[in-house]
């Protein structure tokens, strides 16, 4: 068996446990042209030519998902190509996007993707960057729980992986001009205001004693 297929099986057959968290796996389907359509973004917009679609994890991104339910966004997040509404995107790629991990409103973490595989969740930092997506939305604050669930889930993850940095998807452009960002398309680029300051303030609040840093 080999590496990538190792880290498939493991991910997706136990439930993990750190600390207070629990993570519920709900894997998307990976599939062979999942891996394909990976593999061609990381190559077109990264520069990164790859036999299978791994990656290191440097830095931890949190968004909103704009509303919806676990059950809604795992169904949205589970489609392999990008719906058509959403233009600016499919132009780059047909890849839809997905996210490592889905938080609900009660705190509930759920993986739906291996941290060490490609998912299409934020411009320019998708070859080194774990996504974790919460419900809810501007109109819809994200909770307390959810706040406590992502700190524990990134203190989770720093124990893991190479992670040195924790933004929100409303900070990555400060990467623009960095050695970790890898756009080949300078005209790629998307305004974002999730998942909204004071949930970040309240999330780098218990997790000060981490030292992870928002820009580079």
């Amino acid at each position: 068996m080999t590496r990538f297929f190792q880290i498939l099986f493991f991910s997706f057959c136990f439930l993990l446990q750190a600390q207070n968290l629990k993570i519920i796996q709900k894997p998307i389907g990976y599939s062979k042209e999942r891996m394909k359509l990976s593999l061609d973004y990381m190559k077109e917009h990264h520069n990164l030519i790859q036999k299978t679609p791994n990656i290191t994890p440097k830095i931890i991104v949190l968004h909103y998902t704009a509303g919806g339910t676990i059950e809604s966004n795992f169904r949205y997040f589970n489609n392999l190509y990008l719906e058509n509404q959403r233009a600016t995107l499919k132009k780059q790629s047909s890849l839809n996007v997905s996210a490592h991990f889905l938080v609900d409103r009660d705190g509930t973490v759920y993986q739906l993707v291996d941290p060490e595989l490609f998912a299409r969740h934020t411009i320019g930092l998708n070859h080194c960057a774990i996504g974790v997506e919460n419900i809810g939305s501007k109109s819809q604050p994200l909770t307390d729980k959810q706040v406590e669930a992502n700190a524990e889930l990134v203190k989770y993850l720093v124990k893991k992986y190479p992670v040195e940095y924790l933004i929100g998807h409303s900070e990555y452009g400060v990467f623009r001009n960095s050695e970790l960002w890898k756009e080949t398309d300078p005209k790629y680029f998307t305004g974002k205001e999730d998942p909204g300051s004071d949930f970040m303030k309240k999330v780098r609040e218990k997790l000060r004693d981490l030292k992870l840093k928002s820009q580079p």
